[in-house]
C-alpha cells in the first residue's frame, strides 16, 4: 500500500523543519513581537517570601498492653523497659499574615503534638516558633516567629471567590522546597467530608500534596484567599480534588486565638436532622433541601427567635441549607453575639426569624452547680462532631482541674457520664437537676473510649 502525503503531513514537516532550524541552546521566547507572554512569575516573586516551611518534632504516647506496665510482670518475664512515648517529625507549610507581629497561619494537624516548631523562610533563615493557639475543629493554628525583616501577604475577601476563578497553591510538598501549582476554584462551601469538625472548604483542582498543608492558596492578583488543608484521594496522591480553608474563616479563628487563647463556638440551642425523601413527602415539600428542627432547648436563642420543632430551615444568613451539617457549620462558625437570620418553612409557608448566637452550651460546675463534689469540672452536651454523638445519651467532661475531688475520684477530660445515682442523664439539664439534689455521694456511670465504669465522688 502506497502512502500519499496530504496537507496535514506537509504542515507537520514544515513545523518540524522550524524546530530543526532553532539552535540547540535557544530558549522559548518570553515575548511574541512587542508583547510579553503571560506569566505568573512576577506575582510569585512578590508572594512566595511570605510562604514558609514548617518542621516539627513532637512526642506521642504509645499504646501498650496494661500488663507491660506491671513491674511484677516485667520482672517475672525479664522484659526490658519500653518507652511510653515516641518521637514524631513532620513537614508542612505556613503563611506570614502579619510581618510586624510575626504571625504565621498554618494547619493544626501540621503542628499537632509538637514540642518544637522550626520555621524556614525562603531566604534560608530559620526561627524557633511559638505556638499561639490551635483550633482542631477547623484545623487552623497560629504560630509566632521573631519579626525580623519578614514579608507578609496581601489578603483578599474569600467571600468574593467564584467557581471558575483561577488560583495558585504554594507550599512545600514532600519537603522538596517551595512548589507552585495552579488550577481553578472547583466548588465553594464544601462540607460533610468528614475531614474536620467544622467544614466550609474551597475546593480546587490545583495540586495539593503532603507538605502543602498550611500553605497559601492565592488568586492571580497574589492575594491570599485560603489556607491549603487536605486532598481527597483513595491512593494518597493528588487526583485534582483539594481543599482549602477560606481566609475569612482562618483570620476570624486567628483573632479569637489571639484575644482569648481559644475559640468560642456559636450556639442557638436547636437540634436538626436531614430532610430525606420520605420526610419531604410527609411534610408536603417538593424540594428536598433543608434541615428539620426536631428539638429546641428551653430559654435558648432558638426558642426566643420563635423556632419550633417541625420547622424546616432552608437558609441561614442568606446561605442555603441543604443538610443538618450545614446548620451546624453556619452556626458554629459565627462569632458569639453575631446576628443570625433564618429562612424557614412552616406548614408550607415561608417565614423569616432572627436571633443572636451565644457561647456554646457548657456549664461550669463551680459556677452553675451547687454540689461541691463537682467543683473545678466543666460539663457540656455531646456535640455533633463527637464519635459518640447519636450513639450515647449523656454529658461530656469538657475540662477538669487536677487535684479536685472529681479528679481524685478518677474523672477525666473526655469522659461521658450516662447516669447519676442509677438515674440516666440524657442531657445537661437533667444532670444539673440530679446533682443539685442533696449532698450525698455521687455514683457516676462513666464511658471512656470503649469501656464503661462506675465512679464515686464523696
Amino acid at each position: 500500500m502506497l502512502f500519499k502525503p496530504g496537507p496535514a503531513y506537509s504542515a507537520l514537516v514544515f513545523i518540524a523543519s522550524l524546530f530543526y532550524l532553532i539552535p540547540a541552546q535557544a530558549a522559548l521566547p518570553r515575548s511574541a513581537g512587542d508583547k510579553e507572554l503571560p506569566s505568573l512569575a512576577p506575582m510569585l516573586d512578590e508572594v512566595t517570601p511570605a510562604v514558609v516551611n514548617i518542621a516539627t518534632e513532637g512526642r506521642v504516647r504509645t499504646r501498650q498492653n496494661p500488663l507491660f506496665a506491671d513491674p511484677f510482670f516485667r520482672r517475672f518475664f525479664n522484659m526490658p523497659d519500653r518507652p511510653v512515648e515516641r518521637k514524631t517529625q513532620s513537614l508542612g507549610s505556613g503563611v506570614i499574615v502579619d510581618a510586624e507581629r510575626g504571625l504565621v497561619l498554618t494547619n493544626n494537624h501540621v503542628i499537632a503534638n509538637a514540642v518544637q516548631v522550626t520555621v524556614t523562610l525562603r531566604d534560608g533563615r530559620h526561627f524557633d516558633a511559638e505556638i499561639v493557639g490551635t483550633d482542631p475543629a477547623t484545623d487552623v493554628a497560629v504560630i509566632k516567629v521573631p519579626a525580623e525583616d519578614l514579608v507578609d501577604i496581601s489578603v483578599s475577601d474569600s467571600d468574593d471567590l467564584r467557581v471558575g476563578d483561577f488560583v495558585v497553591a504554594i507550599g512545600n510538598p514532600f519537603g522538596l522546597g517551595q512548589t507552585v501549582t495552579s488550577g481553578i476554584v472547583s466548588a465553594l462551601s464544601r462540607s460533610g467530608l468528614g475531614i474536620e469538625g467544622y467544614e466550609d472548604f474551597i475546593q480546587t483542582d490545583a495540586s495539593i500534596n503532603p507538605g502543602n498543608s498550611g500553605g497559601a492558596l492565592v488568586n492571580l492578583g497574589g492575594e491570599l484567599v485560603g489556607i491549603n488543608t487536605a486532598i481527597f484521594s483513595r491512593s494518597g496522591g493528588n487526583i485534582g480534588i483539594g481543599f482549602a480553608i477560606p481566609i475569612n474563616l482562618a483570620l476570624q479563628i486567628m483573632e479569637q486565638l489571639l484575644d482569648n487563647g481559644m475559640v468560642e463556638r456559636g450556639f442557638i440551642g436547636v437540634q436538626v436532622q436531614d430532610l430525606n425523601p420520605d420526610l419531604a413527602e410527609a411534610f408536603g415539600i417538593k424540594n428536598q433541601k433543608g434541615a428539620i428542627v426536631n428539638s429546641v432547648m428551653t430559654d435558648s436563642p432558638a426558642e426566643k427567635a420563635g423556632l419550633q420543632p417541625g420547622d424546616i430551615i432552608t437558609s441561614i444568613n442568606a446561605k442555603s441549607v441543604k443538610t443538618a451539617g450545614d446548620v451546624r457549620n453556619h452556626i458554629g462558625l459565627l462569632l458569639v453575639g453575631e446576628e443570625v437570620r433564618f429562612e424557614i418553612l412552616r406548614n408550607g409557608k415561608k417565614k423569616e426569624l432572627k436571633t443572636r448566637v451565644t457561647a456554646g452550651k457548657e456549664w461550669s460546675a463551680s459556677q452553675g452547680v451547687g454540689n461541691p463534689r463537682l467543683e473545678g469540672v466543666t460539663l457540656g452536651d455531646i456535640e455533633e462532631n463527637h464519635p459518640h454523638y447519636g450513639k450515647l445519651k449523656g454529658i461530656i467532661i469538657v475540662e477538669i482541674q487536677r487535684g479536685t475531688r472529681a479528679w481524685s475520684a478518677g474523672l477525666r477530660k473526655g469522659d461521658i457520664i450516662t447516669s447519676v445515682n442509677h438515674k440516666s442523664v440524657p442531657d445537661l439539664q437533667s444532670f444539673l437537676k440530679l446533682v443539685d439534689k442533696g449532698e450525698d455521694a455521687l455514683l457516676l456511670r462513666v464511658i471512656r473510649g470503649n469501656a464503661a465504669a462506675f465512679l464515686v465522688i464523696k
